[in-house]
């Protein structure tokens, strides 16, 4: 059984910078791509970076030039960079894991594990 623990949410002034961790259990870290998702109130969750195996990313529009997702196989945990953060950042961020980044990518996706979330707050 594969657990994913996100790490690293917390309230921050816009234009501020946050890194999310998420470690994993298990042995499956390092044959898996992983992502990283974020629900606000009332919306429906969106996928904001995926890594694959390779550690080739990818990120939504709106994240682009400010997000920087990376892995590190050796401590099982994949990161997420968020530098100019703005208040619509603000959500719950949740990490996923899946043997393929379509599957990451897809809608909806088709990740295999999920984290319990991270609280990500950004203040105007």
């Amino acid at each position: 059984q594969v657990q994913l623990v996100e790490s690293g949410g917390g309230l921050v002034q816009a234009g501020g910078s946050l890194r999310l961790s998420c470690a994993a259990s298990g042995s499956i870290f390092s044959s898996n791509a992983m992502g990283w998702f974020r629900q606000a109130p009332g919306q429906e969750r969106e996928f904001v970076a995926g890594i694959s195996r390779s550690s080739t990313p990818l990120y939504t529009h709106s994240v682009k030039g400010r997000y920087t997702i990376s892995r590190d196989n050796a401590r099982n945990t994949v990161y997420l960079q968020m530098n100019s953060l703005k208040p619509d950042d603000t959500a719950v961020y949740y990490c996923a894991a899946a043997r393929l980044l379509l599957s990451i990518t897809s809608t909806p996706p088709r990740a295999n594990y999920w984290g319990q979330g991270t609280q990500v707050t950004v203040s105007s």
